[in-house]
């Protein structure tokens, strides 16, 4: 077992964006197809693509679905880039946290604007290719973040990371999970304790499995074990992503991240951000201006289930056929619980939604916390190692001096 058998997240193929359908990972593996950028915005709001580097990948290759699919009408340049800006805003609109989705629609923005005196189908051809490039780039940042940060640990380290910072956050292998694989690799970590991260659970349904399709020796807890397995002295370090970083280095990341930090503060524990360079804001002064996402009251008030159900009989197996024959089946169910039935190849999968909260209770669910520069020891990116003063280092390693700053 070995990164090898992590799966790719995001590609271009046949003039479409394929991914990996991260909703209902890791029982059910669907892949999801996109011909349309309408169908990838769709993606990204449900969650079906998520984490900053791999919104940034999608950013563009939603950008360049328009382009290839969806922008035959547009008979002259000026048209061509009206519209694909607005293409670029509708993306950017999905999810307002991350910044890499910002990044990824700017960088094919730019390079439209840079290139706007070329033919109209050598501009799309350009941009297309610009999207490729934006996502084979990704695993190349990726893996110089985990070979920073794999100088950072020692032997036999007993980690703690938190929500999903791997492969599946990015085009692949990963930041925080990236520094782990890279750590593993060179036979430095004795163990992983993965945050189950509440409400959507992306640790336990992903970071769990991607460390173990990798070897990474790994148990998953509650998201509260975590203070008293550090008060334990079983941790040595908290390794966390991060979805936008203000020039101060204060750090938006997924909900909980705030309290692992104080968590880690006090009791003497380094807290590594992997984080690539794109995701630093450094128009953002500090993370008091960070826009954070509110989403669905479903997210916390119900469980999501999803799976496969195979006919044991040739009575089931008719009785499936008759509920889906005309498509998804929705059962009636009591109490909001939702449970519908479709046809899955030579199975028949099944989604559902279980109530285990009071009905009409008010909900808080943002999605992410804000995380003050004072609890971040270093910020690790793939042009080396931001330490405290951030204000300066991040500017410097934004800049691409590559330099490694030390306390």
């Amino acid at each position: 077992m070995g990164v090898e058998n992590l799966p790719r997240t995001i590609w271009w193929e046949d003039d479409s964006v394929r991914m990996v359908d991260q909703s209902r990972l890791p029982l059910v593996g669907d892949i999801l197809v996109c011909n349309l950028y309408e169908g990838l915005c769709t993606a990204i709001t449900s969650m079906a693509v998520r984490g900053a580097p791999a919104l940034g990948v999608a950013a563009a290759l939603g950008i360049a679905l328009w382009v290839r699919n969806q922008s035959a009408g547009y008979d002259t340049v000026e048209a061509f880039l009206a519209g694909l800006d607005d293409v670029a805003d509708d993306i950017v609109a999905t999810r307002p946290t991350a910044v890499n989705l910002a990044w990824g629609a700017q960088r094919m923005r730019a390079v439209a604007g840079a290139k706007e005196d070329l033919p109209l189908g050598e501009l799309k051809d350009l941009l297309v290719q610009e999207a490729l490039n934006i996502a084979a780039e990704d695993e190349q940042r990726n893996r110089a973040i985990g070979a920073f940060g794999a100088e950072l640990l020692a032997e036999g380290s007993r980690l703690l990371t938190h929500c999903n910072a791997g492969s599946l956050a990015t085009a692949y292998f990963g930041t925080a999970l990236g520094v782990v694989f890279a750590a593993h690799e060179q036979g430095k970590i004795a163990h992983v304790w993965v945050d189950e991260t509440r409400p959507v659970l992306q640790g336990a349904r992903l970071t769990a499995w991607e460390l173990i399709l990798a070897g990474v020796p790994c148990s998953l807890i509650a998201d509260n074990v975590a203070a008293s397995a550090m008060r334990d002295g079983a941790v040595d370090a908290v390794i966390v992503g991060a979805d936008r970083i203000a020039a101060n280095g204060d750090v938006a990341n997924k909900i909980g991240t705030y309290g692992l930090a104080v968590l880690a503060h006090e009791h003497g524990i380094p807290f590594y951000v992997a984080a690539p360079t794109s995701t630093v804001d450094l128009t953002m002064a500090d993370g008091t201006g960070i826009v954070i996402e509110e989403r669905d009251p479903r997210e916390v008030t119900g469980v999501t289930v999803s799976g496969t159900i195979e006919a044991g009989s040739a009575e089931e197996a008719r009785a499936l056929d008759i509920l889906t024959a005309q498509g998804p089946h929705y059962l009636g169910m009591t109490k909001g619980h939702e449970f519908a039935l479709s046809r899955k190849g030579g199975g028949y999968a099944f989604d559902g939604w279980f109530r285990i909260a009071p009905p009409d209770v008010p909900v808080y669910n943002p999605a992410f916390d804000v995380t003050p520069a004072r609890f971040v020891t270093a910020i690790i990116t793939e042009r080396g190692v931001a330490r405290p003063d951030f204000g300066e280092s991040l500017s410097q390693v934004c800049a691409g001096s590559g330099a490694i700053h030390e306390l």
